[in-house]
């Protein structure tokens, strides 16, 4: 019986690294975190790149996974089942934060939204399930664009609305946020969408580490964030929480 292919072995164990960051990779971390060569990591980091399962920021030259793997890691993951899987985490973020939640997944160049949890109170609110919500203007989609759960490219391609004068429009600015979001590990839109309102998100991760989603609590400017219009880190803390919970039943077991 044939033994392993080392490359293959090689490609996955590159594979899996990329998927269990939080940040984009260069060739050098790539290679010393694996015990390889430059030269061996960057050949099989090319190779995976022409196919798709990884991508390179033309701006730092650091790589992270491509759409192509992330739309093969997605493929088994129903969305009623990751529906299914967080409603009862959503809930109890809601009750919890006092806030509106709301689950989403990208679709077709925007995020849809496949769960909503009114906020806990008698005020009147409209069901948002089925919606769809602009990538750039929304902590949801935001935190998707940042993980690589959707591409980037097609939105830079051609001109981002502003629905207000706080909507990140500019590559320059869009990608700077981005590189924020995956380092801090959740995203937020302060009236980038709508002036008086403000929401954070935090990815929610499936088998091998992918990111599959995002869950996100949204509000009032003033209730989500403080005086100086930063995300209150009591909200971030549960938001995260819930986030890491849904991902273990989800089975990303770095969570």
């Amino acid at each position: 019986m044939a033994g392993p292919v080392q490359s293959i072995e090689r490609a996955a164990a590159i594979l899996r690294l990329l998927a269990g960051g939080s940040r984009r990779l260069g060739l050098g971390e790539v290679a010393s975190s694996l015990g390889l060569a430059k030269g061996t990591a960057h050949g099989i980091l090319r190779t995976l790149q022409h196919v798709d399962f990884v991508e390179q920021d033309p701006a730092t030259g650091k790589y992270q996974l491509g759409a192509a793997l992330l739309h093969l890691g997605t493929s088994y993951l129903d969305v009623n089942e990751l529906r299914s899987r967080s409603i009862n985490w959503a809930d109890a973020l809601a009750a919890r934060s006092g806030e509106a939640v709301r689950l989403g997944t990208p679709l077709e160049g925007r995020v849809l939204v496949i769960h909503h949890v009114f906020r806990p109170d008698d005020t009147l609110q409209t069901l948002d399930v089925g919606a769809l919500l602009p990538l750039h203007a929304s902590s949801l989609g935001k935190v998707l664009l940042a993980f690589g759960a959707t591409p980037l490219e097609p939105l830079l391609d051609g001109e981002p609305e502003a629905y207000t004068r706080h909507t990140l429009v500019h590559p320059e600015e869009l990608n700077r946020a981005l590189g924020e979001i995956r380092d801090l590990g959740w995203g937020a839109e302060v009236q980038e969408m709508s002036m008086g309102e403000a929401g954070i998100a935090a990815p929610i991760r499936g088998q091998g580490g992918l990111v599959v989603g995002a869950i996100g609590v949204s509000g009032a400017v003033e209730r989500i964030c403080d005086t100086k219009g930063r995300p209150q880190p009591a909200l971030i803390t549960v938001l995260r929480e819930a986030a890491r919970a849904i991902s273990r039943d989800l089975g990303a077991a770095r969570w």
